[in-house]
C-alpha cells in the first residue's frame, strides 16, 4: 500500500491542539473536507485498542459514512496511530516548533480513489482543523 503524509502548521499551544483533534465536542466542528459535508457524531475512546467512529455525511443527507477504526498508540501530546477497519494505518505526529504546533499525518491510501484525491480530501480535512482551533478563542 502507498502512503501519503501530511503537514500543517497550527498557531495555538499543544495543549488545545491536542484537545480539539481528540475531543468528540469539538471533532464535529472541523472532521469534513467539504462545506457540503458535515461530521454529526463522534465517538472517541482514546486508549490502546480504544474504538472510535466518526459519522461523516452530507448536509443533504444523501450519502455519508461512519469513519472507524481502533487506536494502536496514544502518547498525549505526541503522537496517535490506528487502523481503519479495512486495516490501513495511519500515524498522527504533534511536534512543537518555536510559535506553532507542526500536525504531521501519515496514511495508506485505498485502491477505490486516485491517491490525489486521497491527498486533497485528508488535506481539507486538515485545514478545517487548523481553521476551527485558530478561531476559537
Amino acid at each position: 500500500m502507498k502512503s501519503i503524509t501530511l503537514e500543517i502548521e497550527i498557531k495555538a499551544d499543544m495543549d488545545r491542539v491536542w484537545e480539539y483533534w481528540t475531543q468528540p465536542n469539538h471533532i464535529i466542528h472541523w472532521n469534513f473536507a467539504s462545506e457540503d459535508w458535515c461530521c454529526p457524531s463522534a465517538e472517541n475512546q482514546m486508549v490502546p485498542n480504544g474504538k472510535f467512529s466518526w459519522r461523516m455525511e452530507a448536509k443533504d443527507g444523501s450519502v455519508g459514512f461512519d469513519f472507524e477504526g481502533i487506536y494502536d498508540q496514544v502518547v498525549t501530546n505526541k503522537l496517535i496511530t490506528y487502523r481503519m477497519l479495512d486495516d490501513r494505518a495511519v500515524t498522527i505526529k504533534f511536534l512543537q516548533l518555536d510559535d506553532c504546533i507542526l500536525l504531521q499525518e501519515t496514511f495508506e491510501t485505498e485502491d477505490i480513489h486516485s491517491a490525489e484525491h486521497q491527498r486533497a480530501g485528508w488535506q481539507s480535512i486538515l485545514e478545517n482543523f487548523k481553521k476551527y482551533v485558530e478561531s476559537e478563542k
